[in-house]
């Protein structure tokens, strides 16, 4: 794993020099060394106890997704910024602000956008038909989740089926369902941090649409435990919100992925 691999997850998680000298036994010092760029060629052992102590940390957040319900969220620390700061950046940086941290959003994939459009497609003719008042969003789109300054989400597509203000210039509260298609830079961050984020702002439904594995993982946080109901690429997938009245063709979906071949 490189420097730059390690930053990468280091900056994902959140975590902090200090709690990383705690979990390898390293000085502070030496980690901010290395992470600032300023010790040109680390000790091999260093190296290794901060891989294994990071790796192991990707891992045990991974395994919160699959064994047990969301741990609360306050046991990250917070960070500094607030929606001022997440105003005030360039606009061509694309950014989301999560407890006063600020994560990186790398540009999407074809394969990400054909999902996304497909996506909109079908949850708009749904809401048109059955929605009843319920408008579809799909990102760049604020959402001022917790309605504090601390976070700002933009996720991939959102569905709102409540009062609320159109000409406001982000979404303030929770969206009553949320769509986040995975990429390698934001798996972590939408199968563990997100994930507990939509769940205690009581987001209604939460898909995450997995294009590596063709699985899309959906949890009814209204009416079911803390585990998802998982389908496949060829499924009709129901949308709960919705009570029986609209599903999501995702065969369709999967056959204009794989038109025209690789």
């Amino acid at each position: 794993m490189t420097i730059q691999e390690m930053r990468a997850i280091k900056q994902e998680y959140g975590l902090s020099n200090q709690e990383l000298s705690k979990r390898t036994g390293l000085p502070v010092s030496t980690i901010q060394r290395i992470f600032s760029g300023s010790t040109q060629s680390p000790r091999m052992e260093t190296l290794i106890a901060l891989e294994s102590t990071l790796r192991a940390f990707a891992e045990s957040s991974s395994r919160v997704l699959r064994e047990t319900a969301p741990l609360p969220y306050s046991l990250h620390p917070p960070g500094k910024y607030t929606v001022e700061d997440y105003y005030a950046l360039p606009d061509d940086r694309r950014v989301e602000l999560i407890d006063g941290v600020f994560y990186d959003m790398a540009a999407p994939s074809l394969t990400h956008q054909t999902i996304l459009g497909e996506l909109h497609l079908q949850f708009r003719a749904c809401a048109d038909a059955h929605g009843e008042g319920c408008d579809v969003y799909l990102s760049p789109c604020d959402v001022q989740l917790d309605q504090d300054e601390k976070t700002m989400l933009q996720p991939d597509l959102f569905v709102i089926c409540r009062e609320y203000d159109r000409k406001a210039r982000a979404l303030f509260g929770e969206p009553d369902l949320v769509v986040e298609i995975l990429s390698p830079s934001s798996r972590s961050r939408d199968l563990v941090l997100k994930l507990n984020k939509y769940f205690f702002a009581k987001v209604r439904e939460y898909w995450i649409v997995d294009p590596e594995n063709e699985e899309v993982l959906v949890y009814d946080f209204e009416n079911t435990s803390f585990r998802p109901e998982v389908y496949s690429f060829d499924s009709q997938i129901p949308i709960h919100i919705s009570h029986g009245a609209c599903s999501i063709d995702f065969a369709r979906i999967h056959r204009r992925l794989n038109r025209g071949g690789k």
